[in-house]
């Protein structure tokens, strides 16, 4: 009896290895660590094979494992959480060994290697693929400057320095399906002309550090990584947020302090030690091969009128069900939050949602009804982002929350340009005076003009979205700040 247990790090946080141990115990059970399916809900989440399909017992303890076998389980495909979804990116998830070359297949970089790079561009425009890392750039409009423009040799760079709260699409591919990365990357050097590429992980994922690692030696013992085709290495960040921006994650790479660039030039002309570099997040990447494989046409065919795709959403906070979800844009937040988050927990009410980690706007139950994509989000003043969902109750004190985000940014700002480093100190002061009871009305105008500036003058996203948050939480929730 083959039993699946996922080897993720949320599902070894509530006892995913104990119960794998107490299966180890049992005679004739083969015990496979797996990917995570995403619903963390659900883990530790026990899995069998069946005459009807994989099926599973949700939420085991090490000491029911004797008895659990007698137990009828559940069929993964009838659990809504999954039956609703639409799966692409994380079709593996949940499903296949991390470290299996031999499931995975790399049958998209085999197809790619045998097609014309200027091929592999058309695919990747016509597919209107926007990066999922928060910017929502054309990926396609990208690799073909980074191919058009002068200079070698060309970089391939992943960033995977996820550090939104609520958000964790990018460890759970580098986790449970980093050949899939790997893949992404491998066919947009091939398109761009690209030898050698990074993974820049946040140091804080050292399971994934330590997967992506085996991945890349598992796939240069089997020829599919090598100095001839392509390259990959690892480099691991110290933990600043800021180097989750592109051009102060280079400076990163190239061993100096992570602070911004100002742009133009743009990494795409000229990027790691000023030559052209493709840098794309790990979902980005990891939805390259569907497109190789099905085609750009596919992908646009999905989504929205300029939102294509579909987009992994993380839920958190105050619902019933956290976890990732992959679903074509054009869901509303609401249905999100109802169908898959399971909605509020007993004896709570909603309040608000955030969405985009720390610089994202936080809406209140009045845009519920906006649409999942890029274009619709702007209009209501917000960012999609990473695709982090976070869910808060009436128990939260909004202005408390304000200043927490802008303490956040203050600690966390490079401090090159004057309206981040000094804005969000002021700002993050006047919030921390309002909390005190000590603010004036003048206190909420002055917030609102500091936050203009720094949206007009910062260099980067960091300073620029960093007073959405504080706006969007005065202007819905203007009360609590006046009490």
């Amino acid at each position: 009896m083959k039993v699946y247990i996922s080897d993720d790090s949320s599902a070894r946080a509530v006892g995913a290895d104990r119960v794998a141990a107490a299966f180890g115990r049992i005679k004739d059970a083969e015990v496979i660590r797996t990917s995570a399916r995403g619903a963390f809900f659900l883990e530790p989440l026990v899995e069998i094979d069946t005459s009807r399909g994989r099926a599973g017992y949700p939420n085991v303890q090490p000491s029911q494992v004797p008895a659990l076998l007698k137990k009828e389980p559940a069929l993964i495909s009838k659990i809504p959480f999954f039956s609703k979804q639409t799966r692409f990116t994380f079709a593996n998830a949940g499903v296949t060994e991390p470290l299996s070359i031999e499931q995975y297949g790399f049958k998209a970089l085999k197809k790619a290697r045998g097609m014309d790079p200027l091929k592999i561009l058309d695919e990747m425009k016509k597919s209107n693929l926007r990066g999922r890392g928060g910017a929502a750039f054309p990926a396609g409009v990208k690799w073909q400057t980074t191919r058009e423009a002068d200079g070698e040799p060309k970089y391939v760079v992943a960033n995977a320095d996820e550090g939104d709260p609520g958000a964790y699409s990018d460890r759970m591919i580098i986790e449970g399906d980093p050949y899939r990365l790997i893949e992404g990357m491998a066919i947009c050097a091939h398109a761009v002309g690209a030898k050698k590429g990074y993974v820049y992980i946040r140091g804080e994922y050292p399971a994934g550090i330590s997967k992506m690692r085996n991945a890349i030696a598992h796939a240069a013992d089997a020829g599919i990584l090598d100095h001839a085709f392509f390259e990959l290495e690892i480099f691991v960040g110290s933990g600043a947020y800021i180097c989750g921006e592109e051009t102060a994650l280079l400076e990163s790479l190239e061993g100096k302090r992570g602070m911004v660039r100002s742009k133009p030039p743009f990494p795409a002309v000229q990027g790691l030690w000023q030559k052209p570099t493709v840098i794309n997040n790990v979902v980005t990447f990891a939805t390259v091969p569907d497109i190789i494989l099905r085609g750009g046409d596919w992908h646009s065919s999905l989504g929205t009128e300029k939102s294509k795709g579909t987009m992994p959403l993380q839920l958190a906070g105050q619902i019933r069900q956290g976890g990732l979800v992959e679903v074509p844009f054009g869901i509303t937040l609401e249905e999100v939050i109802e169908n898959f988050g399971g909605g509020m927990p007993r004896g709570s009410r909603f309040k608000a949602v955030q969405v985009g980690g720390p610089l994202g706007s936080i809406f209140p139950k009045s845009l519920l009804k906006t649409r999942i994509c890029f274009d619709e989000f702007a209009g209501a003043g917000g960012i999609l982002g990473h695709g982090g969902i976070v869910v808060y109750d009436d128990q939260t004190d909004m202005a408390d929350l304000a200043r927490h985000f802008m303490e956040f940014t203050a600690d966390e700002s490079c401090g090159k340009c004057t309206p981040c480093r000094i804005g969000s100190m002021r700002a993050k002061e006047i919030l921390e005076n309002i909390c005190k009871g000590h603010g004036t009305e003048k206190d909420l105008a002055l917030l609102d003009e500091l936050g203009d500036t720094m949206k007009l003058g910062s260099l980067c996203a960091l300073g620029g979205l960093a007073p959405m948050p504080v706006q969007t939480a005065i202007r819905y929730f203007g009360k609590e700040f006046r009490r």
